[in-house]
């Protein structure tokens, strides 16, 4: 536990220290990689929206005007940046620190939970799916945008040496996949598609109910 523990105070401070620039130095990849993304997350959210790991509220535009909704963040400064674009655009959204692991909301609070980009470096991504279903009502939806191993082999094999520096020095992984630990979790995938030669993964899945 103490490990773990480490490993989620080393991720707080990092974002900590991302959160001033993280818009800026994540533009190009928003445009070219994860493009179109965050409007396939809003178009789907519905009802009460628990957003994990919010950062700095970049999916915050997307969300149909009658969604209500909570984000949550590790990181005060990823919060402040979402709290100032939330009072930009009008939206209200009501913020709240905590751990993606250690979600601080009763069970079967939310009818939609999204996580975009965010599980490739949560240090136990089995475990805030696992808190993800448990914050859902029974028949609740789940939405995911990440990152994942390519479904070309040459290009996975480029991922993993990459990973070699940077699960080191930012915890982030390029070749973890969500959609088995869903699966596991108890979720039934509804809708699922790989772009990107299979380095971009969307996936929507319901909690039985």
């Amino acid at each position: 536990m103490r490990d773990h523990d480490d490993l989620t105070a080393r991720q707080r401070r990092l974002w900590e220290r991302a959160a001033p620039h993280y818009d800026r130095s994540m533009a190009l990849a928003e445009r070219l990689w994860f493009g179109g993304g965050r409007e396939w997350l809003g178009a789907r959210a519905h009802g009460r929206v628990l957003e994990v790991a919010i950062g700095t509220g970049a999916d915050l535009p997307h969300y149909r005007a009658d969604a209500v909704v909570t984000g949550v963040d590790l990181s005060p400064g990823m919060l402040a940046v979402a709290r100032a674009r939330a009072a930009e655009i009008g939206r209200e959204v009501e913020l709240v620190e905590g751990d993606a692991e250690r979600l601080p909301f009763p069970g079967a609070s939310f009818d939609t939970v999204v996580c975009a980009l965010a599980l490739c470096s949560i240090p136990d991504p089995a475990r805030a799916i696992g808190e993800m279903h448990r914050v859902l009502v029974p028949g609740g939806r789940l939405l995911l945008l990440d990152h994942v191993g390519s479904t070309w082999l040459p290009l996975r094999w480029t991922q993993r040496l990459v990973e070699q520096v940077t699960v080191r020095t930012a915890g982030e992984h390029f070749t973890r996949r969500s959609r088995p630990l869903v699966e596991c979790s108890g979720f039934a995938v509804e809708e699922a598609e790989r772009l990107q030669a299979g380095t971009v993964e969307r996936l929507r899945a319901r909690k039985p109910g």
